[in-house]
């Protein structure tokens, strides 16, 4: 089984350390996202929260301007870039961590990169712009590849999503790319049933085998509502076991909402896996 490489190496020359598991919270500066679309389109209150996961743990924080939950809207370009370029320059001023810029928009995401942004997030597994895997290895940037389809229909479910995601690397590396910028995320609630995330998730680990750091997002997804039965505002215990369950998987990214609750599960979970044979354990952080 091929090693996970263990750094993210950031266009500002900045090294993320990937040894252990990181909490990357989401931003959502959109009127319509499914768990809080609405919340943060002021852009204080966009910088306060921010602000307010970063003192909770948050290594990485993403921003998107596009909700692209079941049956979403598109975003016209110049909309998208009005939310979300004023939020990036001031994160970029406010706080210390990475930011990624979540989109599918090849002309966003470039400009998101020039204002301060360091990591691509696409969740059309560089299939969807053109321009995007270009983008991606022309600047440098770490770039999630997401596996995304349209239907839920696959013969093979793992072998699928393993040969789609290998493909969307190839994409990069076509474009002039390199291995050390991927990051791979099996896309949980995109294309698939309740059945088949839940079979994804047991086998998170054979996607392991390909050999990049995988990012786990299913944060207060209907997978968890309709598996316990709750509806969006009561997902958040069903959201913590799947991360530390991603966690054990291999997981070495999980992108969520709670990001206090879940920085302490996965603090702890840090804690049980780097004990020593003497019964003392490594430092996990503050």
């Amino acid at each position: 089984m091929a090693q996970a490489r263990e750094q993210l190496f950031l266009p500002d020359g900045r090294v993320v350390d990937l040894s252990r598991p990181l909490v990357m919270g989401i931003l959502n500066v959109t009127p319509d996202s499914f768990s809080d679309g609405g919340r943060y389109v002021d852009l204080e209150r966009a910088v306060e929260h921010a602000r307010s996961m970063v003192a909770c743990g948050a290594a990485i924080i993403d921003v998107g301007g596009e909700s692209t939950r079941p049956g979403y809207t598109p975003v016209p370009l110049e909309e998208e870039m009005r939310r979300v370029l004023p939020v990036i320059e001031a994160l970029s001023a406010a706080i210390d961590v990475p930011l990624s810029i979540d989109t599918q928009k090849a002309a966003v995401a470039e400009a998101a990169l020039e204002r301060g942004a360091q990591i691509l997030n696409d969740i059309q597994g560089l299939r969807g712009d053109p321009a995007m895997a270009r983008l991606a290895a022309e600047s440098g940037a770490p770039v999630v590849i997401m596996h995304n389809r349209r239907e839920p229909v696959y013969a093979d479910l793992l072998e699928e999503v393993r040969r789609d995601l290998s493909d969307g690397v190839e994409r990069l590396l076509a474009a002039g790319g390199r291995p050390e910028q991927v990051i791979l995320d099996p896309g949980i609630g995109f294309g698939k049933t309740v059945e088949q995330n839940l079979l994804l998730l047991k086998q998170l680990d054979r996607l392991s085998a390909l050999g990049y750091p995988l990012l786990l997002g299913a944060s207060r997804k209907s997978v968890i509502g309709r598996t316990l039965g709750v509806p969006v505002d009561e997902r958040l215990p069903g959201s913590l076991a799947v991360a530390v369950y991603g966690v054990l998987k291999g997981a070495r990214i999980v992108r969520v909402h709670d990001v206090c609750e879940t920085a302490q599960a996965v603090k702890m979970i840090a804690a049980i896996e780097e004990v020593l044979g003497d019964g003392s354990a490594h430092p996990v952080g503050a």
